[in-house]
């Protein structure tokens, strides 16, 4: 029976990337080399929200599987990177699946794109944002509701409901404010990092604060040793 959960928001808490940008890097080379000039994402002028539907867009009418793989070679490569990922973090993932914690990436970015991270760390819950499918295989352009703000605190809600864990026994990890609602929601919120508006809320509520230092991707073991 599941105890107890550790939810991770993803980009610049665990990965030191955007994963959804630096994926972009790496589609829009492999559309180059086809003779494709594909338009860059906005990045600015909206909320996360209204960022992330529009990022979503540009793959309307890729086959599923194909982006898939794409995010695959993606993160193969990303993943021997060394500043890949946020150590500290790292290591918290590390050690929660060494106390049998279960585990729960929470992320605005790709379902599909988050879930070769989680085969890589053995995580076995991804709560991230869905791109829908048509009947044929193809991405349609749109997603269900990204999980960001108010999106990851139902997203995370409902998998505590889901398993019957307390939400006051749980850990939750994030870097920015948008990550506010997912780290109000459990006992333990780790605040990564030095976003004004969780460190406001963290030091009021005396939340527990990581720093952010990239390192390589390092076996469990090996975190556990150098900590």
């Amino acid at each position: 029976m599941t105890r107890r959960i550790a939810f991770f928001d993803v980009d610049e808490t665990l990965l030191t990337e955007k994963s959804m940008l630096d994926f972009w890097r790496h589609w829009s080379a492999q559309l180059a080399r086809k003779g494709r000039e594909p338009q860059a994402p906005l990045t600015t002028g909206a909320d996360r929200e209204t960022l992330n539907r529009a990022y979503f867009a540009h793959f309307a009418g890729v086959q599923r599987a194909v982006l898939a793989e794409s995010a695959d070679r993606w993160y193969a490569r990303y993943r021997r990177g060394r500043r890949a990922f946020l150590l500290d973090t790292l290591h918290c993932l590390h050690m929660h699946c060494s106390y049998g914690d279960e585990i729960a990436l929470v992320t605005g970015s790709g379902e599909l794109l988050v879930q070769p991270v989680a085969d890589d760390l053995g995580v076995h819950h991804v709560l991230a944002t869905e791109q829908l499918t048509d009947a044929t295989g193809r991405l349609t352009g749109e997603v269900s509701r990204p999980v960001i703000g108010d999106g990851k605190g139902e997203a995370v809600a409902a998998l505590l409901q889901r398993l019957g864990v307390r939400a006051q026994d749980c850990y939750a990890y994030g870097d920015h404010s948008t990550d506010l609602a997912m780290l109000s929601l459990v006992g333990h919120p780790v605040v990564v990092g030095d976003d004004p508006v969780l460190t406001d809320h963290g030091v009021a509520h005396g939340w527990r604060f990581l720093k952010k230092i990239p390192g390589p991707r390092l076996a469990s073991a090996e975190v556990m040793r150098v900590s």
